[in-house]
């Protein structure tokens, strides 16, 4: 891991476009996902696909590819009888897909620099029954930290430019990620939380406050920038204000459709409470945050319309 080329992208100031929902792309694609390893099945079945997903992103604007292994993990692997070695290689094969994509964008004229951004999802996508949208597991810090642990490891050994620690709705997880990434020499990461409303993570704590924990457990290196993501849009303008006031770091804004998760019938709800579009991350960059794009139910043409509306490269 280099992220050298990133954080020199980061403080420049200008506004970074990040890609959009993989699995949302990957369902556009034809794939079923309704297994519980969600994406992270591809990385063995059909890789092209996921290869083509990131490259649609980039060819929309996206200047960030983030992995298939949200939830890829050597425990949900090892349920589905896949041997340690091999899941590691699978880990190993969700960074070299998006830098393959990486490559055939630049390829085809894409503007650069491009960055891919390694995924680590939370403990509750292991479960995959919802409880990353609600946290407090029952998990000590300590227990959280030995979960997370090998899988960050063999992602930070990796060529990805960054660590995505993501969907993080708890501050004593979030709290366990930072100081794992403060522990490895050359890991840096960025860390987002999933919230509830305009102030609190889903787990309850102010987002003011898991914001300060992370920085301290991160020390002044393994932390490169910090936001919210699989939020309702209509919170986000709010949120960010609150983390901007709290941190001097790079502030991250890429959230959901607004739709909810049914973990039971595993399918998405209701209606989008927002859009998300050009219009909406112009909103999020004048409120403070740097890095901007979507999740959950975003695809290339909302990307896009961020792209064009905060500019899609970076000098």
């Amino acid at each position: 891991m280099d992220p050298a080329p990133f954080v020199e992208a980061l403080s420049s100031g200008k506004p970074i476009v990040l890609d959009g929902g993989l699995a949302t792309q990957l369902e556009a694609l034809g794939e079923d996902l309704g297994d519980g390893l969600w994406s992270a099945r591809l990385l063995a079945d059909a890789p092209d696909r996921i290869e083509a997903a990131h490259l649609a992103f980039y060819r929309a604007g996206a200047r960030v590819a983030t992995t298939a292994s949200y939830q890829a993990t050597f425990q949900g692997f090892a349920e589905r009888g896949i041997a340690h070695d091999e899941a590691a290689a699978l880990l190993r094969r969700s960074v070299q897909l998006a830098d393959q994509a990486r490559r055939r964008a630049l390829a085809d004229g894409v503007p650069g620099p491009l960055f891919v951004a390694a995924s680590v999802g939370p403990y509750g996508a292991f479960l995959a029954d919802g409880s990353e949208y609600r946290g407090r597991y029952g998990l000590t810090r300590t227990e959280l930290e030995a979960f997370h642990r090998e899988r960050i490891k063999t992602l930070a050994a990796t060529g990805a430019d960054v660590l995505a620690l993501e969907t993080i709705p708890d501050i004593d997880e979030a709290e366990a990620l930072a100081s794992l990434v403060a522990g490895m020499p050359g890991a840096t990461a960025w860390l987002s939380f999933t919230c509830a409303d305009g102030e609190r993570l889903r787990g309850g704590a102010r987002v003011e406050d898991a914001v300060r924990v992370v920085e301290s457990a991160a020390g002044s290196r393994a932390l490169v920038a910090v936001g919210v993501n699989c939020t309702a849009p209509h919170h986000v303008p709010e949120l960010v204000g609150r983390i901007r006031a709290a941190t001097r770091l790079p502030v991250l804004a890429y959230p959901n459709s607004g739709e909810g998760w049914d973990a039971v019938g595993r399918r998405w709800t209701g209606s989008a409470a927002d859009r998300v579009d050009g219009g909406a991350a112009a909103s999020w960059v004048a409120a403070g945050a740097t890095l901007v794009g979507g999740c959950c139910r975003v695809g290339p043409a909302e990307v896009a319309s961020i792209a064009s509306a905060v500019g899609g490269a970076v000098a």
